[in-house]
Parts: C-alpha cells; sequence; structure tokens
C-alpha cells in the first residue's frame, strides 16, 4: 500500500505543474532529427491558365483516318493500355457524318445504338490482349427532343454546341 501511495505521488509531481506551476514540455516529434533546419516557405503554385496548355490537335497522318472537314479537336483521353481515343465536335448531323466515313473508310460500318444513333467503323484488328478499345471511327448524334447539342468544353469558342461527336480510337503505332 506504501509503495501506491508514493508511485501516485510522484507521478502526481512528475505529470502535473509541479509546485513550481512550470508548463509541460511541448511534445517533439519522433525520432528527432540530428540537426533542424527551418522550414522553406512552401513554393506558389503556377498560374492555372500556364499549366493547363490546350493540347493540340493530332495529324490524321498520327490517327490513320480523316478527321471530317470543319471538325474541331476537342481533347484526347487515356483509353489505357497505351491507347487514347480523340474527340472532335461538328456542327454537321448525324447522317452527314455517316455517309462522310462510309465514303472515305470505304465500309458499310455498323448502327450500334438507335438512341441516341451511335455509328462504329472498325479501322484495324483489335487484339484483347493488347489493346483497351479495337481501332476505329466513331460517330454520335447528340441532338434530340431533350438535347440541343454536346456542349463545348472550350469556354466562350463557337460553336456552343456540337451536333456530333466523333470518336477516333487510333491503330497503334508499332515498334
Amino acid at each position: 500500500m506504501l509503495w501506491s501511495v508514493l508511485f501516485f505521488c510522484l507521478s502526481v509531481d512528475v505529470g502535473g505543474a509541479g509546485a513550481a506551476g512550470q508548463q509541460p514540455p511541448v511534445p517533439q516529434p519522433f525520432p528527432r532529427p540530428a540537426t533542424q533546419t527551418p522550414a522553406q516557405p512552401p513554393k506558389p503554385a503556377a498560374p492555372a491558365a500556364a499549366a493547363a496548355q490546350p493540347e493540340a490537335a493530332p495529324t490524321e497522318a498520327f490517327l490513320g483516318v480523316p478527321v471530317y472537314p470543319g471538325a474541331q479537336f476537342l481533347r484526347s483521353y487515356d483509353a489505357g493500355r497505351g491507347q487514347r481515343f480523340y474527340l472532335f465536335g461538328s456542327v454537321a448531323g448525324f447522317t452527314e457524318l455517316v455517309t462522310y466515313y462510309r465514303n472515305v473508310l470505304k465500309q458499310k460500318g455498323e448502327l450500334v445504338f438507335d438512341a441516341p444513333q451511335t455509328h462504329e467503323f472498325d479501322v484495324g484488328k483489335y487484339n484483347e490482349d493488347t489493346m483497351a478499345f479495337p481501332p476505329g471511327v466513331t460517330v454520335k448524334d447528340f441532338v434530340s427532343d431533350v438535347s440541343e447539342g454536346f456542349p463545348n468544353p472550350k469556354t466562350g469558342a463557337q460553336p456552343a454546341r456540337f451536333k456530333s461527336i466523333i470518336q477516333i480510337v487510333p491503330v497503334p503505332i508499332k515498334n
């Protein structure tokens, strides 16, 4: 019993402020570095406008297929497995774009959805072991009873909306 009272008294004296009214020590990081250097202020971030450079439009030679005349490059996306797909907006209607690609690709393609109308053209062999998407051209209609078209993602750019979107997945370049 005496040991427990003595232990209690010591723990109160050590753990408390003690008789002198001192503050407990400030916790230190663990493990404590050998030398401490003053922290450098963080560098200011680059302005958002400078960081968001517009992406350059790919060439038809790179894509391996022609781009509908007047179509505007919007942006590309990582498709996975080293592939990208490229989006273009067009003020041309769905039927006009499908007719154009049927003529230049010399194939019928396939209507894969009736609403919204979506037509695909294959332009290369698909290898599921190495590709995320089959190489091809997909045309999608964005005008309907509930949509005036695909909004132009470029602020203030014309047109404000595109009737159709063209998605191109190029044939991968063999090394």
